[in-house]
């Protein structure tokens, strides 16, 4: 390869790895700006090695590991929150990434380029998107804490109802002369603030977990 080939190879590599990588860094993700710059460039250096050193041979021989290897990386952003697992969204990206980078060093430049343009928008499109989800219809998991008295999580029930929450009852728990009970609801958020509004006021709920 010419050196000036190399070069600008190199460089879309890392213009690709920091477009990704900005978006990924903005919105405060784990594998960010650096991060992504060196996937792509590594993926990029590993391909053009790769088909240098095999040859005629074996042109795939070790960008073929860049495949199995990236699978380490994003498996290490992944983890088990509050809310449930995540960092999957960007495991997956670092896995575009890593494609991206091995195209630019095989020589698909263009296709590199235009997928780094679609990769960035889905990102982009799907967080509006998904923020817009979140508002029409999200997931609260409500723990009531109160004194005991006849009917009283059919009472609490009856204004998840009032205020056109769907919800799933959970365990409930008596201790002497107090009672708990868990909720999962889903619902709007309008809906969801109103509910927790209201719960916050009243007097008679000794604990609430929202």
């Amino acid at each position: 390869m010419e050196n000036l080939e190399v070069i600008v190879k190199l460089l879309i590599a890392v213009l690709i790895g920091g477009i990704i990588g900005a978006e990924r860094e903005y919105h405060n993700k784990s594998a960010g700006l650096r991060t992504l710059m060196l996937i792509c460039l590594g993926s990029t250096l590993f391909t053009m090695f790769s088909m240098e050193i095999g040859k005629e041979a074996s042109p795939d021989r070790i960008a073929g590991g860049i495949v199995a290897g990236i699978g380490f990386v994003g498996a290490g952003v992944i983890f088990r929150g509050g809310a449930g697992i995540n960092g999957v969204t960007t495991a997956a990206t670092i896995w575009v990434t890593a494609a991206l980078g091995m195209g630019v060093g095989a020589g698909h430049q263009y296709a590199a380029l235009m997928g780094c343009i679609i990769l960035v928008g889905i990102l982009y499109a799907f967080t509006v998107i998904e923020t817009w989800i979140d508002r029409i219809n999200r997931s609260h998991t409500y723990k009531i804490t109160c004194a005991y008295r006849e009917k009283v999580f059919e009472h609490y029930e009856a204004l998840m109802k009032q205020h056109r929450l769907k919800f799933i009852r959970g365990p409930q728990c008596r201790d002497n002369q107090t009672v708990s009970g868990t909720w999962e609801a889903e619902g709007s958020k309008k809906s969801h603030d109103a509910f927790i509004h209201l719960m916050l006021a009243d007097v008679g709920v000794q604990k609430f977990e929202f």
